[in-house]
């Protein structure tokens, strides 16, 4: 009995050996009785199918392990066979890369899929060189080394000093990090590009001279009124308008020049005075680019000749704007048609609107009148010119078909902004220019009345010029001009007398 216990004993033990080491329990000796029970073999099923090793093992089969390796923990067998996958994989990528790469300068590295684990690559061959693992990058650029206080390196021959023309060109190439974001310097470090220093101090004025520039332009277009937009302080102005219950609201843009941008309103009221139900708001554009011959027509004016400075362009705009504020009150005065001056706000002019309902009146220019209109319409052109002329004092120096509007049957004049006095020097040629213009322009709609523009010249300013060209008529003129200018300097404003049989009635002084 005894011996088959150890038979069954052995027996066991050879089913049951593990391959990677000891079993994890031995079987105790049983007897004959318990062997041919069936208990005892549904219990062994159970064990067997628990263990859940493949029945195929080869026992004989050489195992990865090494002779030292104790290979009871599986954690260090998957730690063993995750390294061999890892150099597996790894080998396979530098093939990778070195197909990829092939003969070009400029290599693509894989070095960051690599399968980084903490043991040792023993299998890489000689000339594969791991760079992740070494402590210097061939491909990071050497930054330049720098020169101790007392001004050199090196001894004897190798003497190296700080003014060295390849130390300086290293240099100056690194410092070039230093400039704006907006500067592309490029790798001049990786490609040990050596600046001498006048290139780099050329570089350096032009980074800083565009600065200046980019900042210029930067603060130019935010301080300047542009087409259908206003610098913040003009719109802090015309917010200060609604606060204040001069205005009750801003509307859109509805015309635009070289010289102003103009806005709808609903008018509101000033100290318990009504303000007309619809306004127009004219702000004129704080950039003379549009407009550089500006100043000609205001620095020559008496009215406001002490005043200007051409050396700071925001109080030239706000005379400008004052300019058309006294030439309307005059206008307005005479009983010209023209716009009503509301406020004016530094170099924010609100005047009346002309038109209805949010809708403008139409230029001359743009409507089409009937014959008998037309006829209507160029009498009152030239009964306001004598009346600006000879009862304001004015000429308007800008006059024509886009500066009148025809509106509930008679003509309006806007933008006298530029209007001088007869008296400034160049206030006959204005003069004879407009005339031109409104001659032309009723000549060409078919008005049979129209005069020429050196009769209409004669006509609204009294005088009696004659010439047998427009060359001699301009000359004329001119010299009219100069003895109205020479006699101003010596005596101040007043205007010189002219006999009526050389050049027709006085010009008359201003009021």
């Amino acid at each position: 009995m005894d011996q088959l216990g150890i038979t069954v004993k052995e027996k066991t033990d050879s089913v049951w050996k593990s391959p990677w080491g000891a079993p994890n329990k031995a079987m105790s000796p049983c007897s004959l009785a318990d062997v041919m029970s069936e208990q005892l073999a549904k219990q062994l099923q159970l064990d067997e199918e628990n263990v859940g090793f493949p029945s195929n093992v080869d026992v004989n089969e050489p195992l990865i392990t090494g002779d030292n390796i104790d290979t009871a923990s599986d954690l260090m067998l998957a730690q063993m066979m995750q390294m061999e996958f890892d150099r597996e994989f790894d080998t396979q990528l530098r093939r990778e890369e070195k197909k990829f790469n092939g003969e070009s300068k400029v290599s693509v590295s894989f070095e960051n899929y690599r399968m980084v684990h903490p043991y040792d690559d023993s299998d890489s061959s000689e000339d594969e060189v791991d760079w992740q693992d070494t402590c210097h990058d061939p491909y990071r650029p050497d930054k330049p080394t720098t020169t101790p206080k007392k001004g050199f390196v090196g001894k004897g021959k190798n003497i190296t000093t700080k003014h060295d023309e390849v130390v300086c060109g290293r240099k100056n190439t690194a410092r070039m990090d230093n400039f704006a974001p907006e500067v592309q310097v490029g790798d001049g470090v990786g490609m040990d590009l050596k600046l001498s220093n006048q290139v780099f101090n050329a570089l350096k004025q032009h980074c800083y001279s565009e600065q200046r520039r980019s900042a210029r332009l930067h603060e130019k277009k935010e301080h300047s009124t542009a087409e259908q937009a206003v610098d913040p302080k003009t719109r802090l102005l015309m917010y200060k308008m609604v606060n204040a219950g001069t205005l009750e609201a801003i509307n859109g843009c509805f015309s635009t020049g070289k010289e102003s941008v103009v806005f709808h309103a609903k008018g509101g009221s000033i100290d318990d005075q009504a303000v007309p139900e619809e306004c127009a708001i004219k702000v004129f554009k704080t950039t003379l680019n549009e407009f550089k011959n500006r100043d000609k027509y205001i620095k020559d004016d008496y009215r406001f000749k002490d005043r200007f400075s051409k050396l700071n362009p925001r109080k030239i705009i706000r005379m400008w704007a004052e300019k058309e504020m006294h030439n309307l009150a005059r206008m307005q005065k005479a009983g010209i048609p023209c716009p009503e001056v509301v406020i004016l706000k530094k170099h924010i002019l609100v005047m009346s609107f002309i038109g209805e309902k949010q809708v403008p009146a139409q230029k001359l220019k743009e409507i089409k009148l009937s014959s008998e209109d037309m006829k209507q319409a160029y009498y009152q052109v030239l009964h306001m010119m004598q009346q600006l002329y000879q009862e304001c004092n004015l000429v308007h120096a800008d006059l024509s078909e886009y500066n009148m509007l025809w509106h509930n049957g008679k003509v309006w004049l806007i933008d006298v902004s530029q209007s001088v006095e007869p008296t400034h020097p160049h206030g006959l040629e204005f003069l004879f220019r407009d005339c031109r213009n409104v001659s032309l322009f009723f000549q060409k709609v078919g008005v049979s009345e129209a005069m020429n523009e050196y009769e209409l010249f004669n006509a609204v300013s009294g005088l009696n010029i004659t010439a047998d060209n427009e060359g001699e008529f301009i000359a004329q003129i001119e010299a009219l001009e100069k003895m109205n200018e020479d006699h101003i300097q010596k005596r101040g404003k007043k205007a010189p007398s002219y006999h009526s049989d050389d050049w027709g009635p006085l010009m008359k002084n201003s009021g």
